[in-house]
């Protein structure tokens, strides 16, 4: 059996900055959509207010428990790849907190 190499990952950034968003929202999850621009950015939700079906696929979880779904279409693209989620200074934008 070979082992398990994961999909996504978060920088240590953003690790904490999702701790300081699970303290403040309680548990989070991620979802990332096949859009374009900001629709393809990973974005963060309160977990169970953006819900997820057939057509998404759990990549993994982060930050100790924190699912992160990508939608089926955009994983076609991305399935050999490890995401690494980062977090930079400024506005934020879109849906995501």
């Amino acid at each position: 059996m070979g082992t398990r190499v994961p999909r996504v990952g978060l920088s240590d950034a953003a690790e904490e900055l999702v701790r300081q968003l699970t303290a403040r929202h309680g548990p989070l999850m991620f979802h990332q959509s096949g859009g374009c621009c900001d629709g393809s950015a990973p974005m963060c939700y309160p977990r169970g207010e953006f819900r997820v079906g057939a057509a998404d696929v759990l990549l993994g979880r982060v930050a100790e428990d924190t699912p992160f779904w990508m939608s089926a279409d955009q994983y076609a693209y991305w399935r050999h790849t490890h995401l690494t989620v980062d977090v930079v200074p400024g506005r934020g934008s879109g849906f995501s907190l």
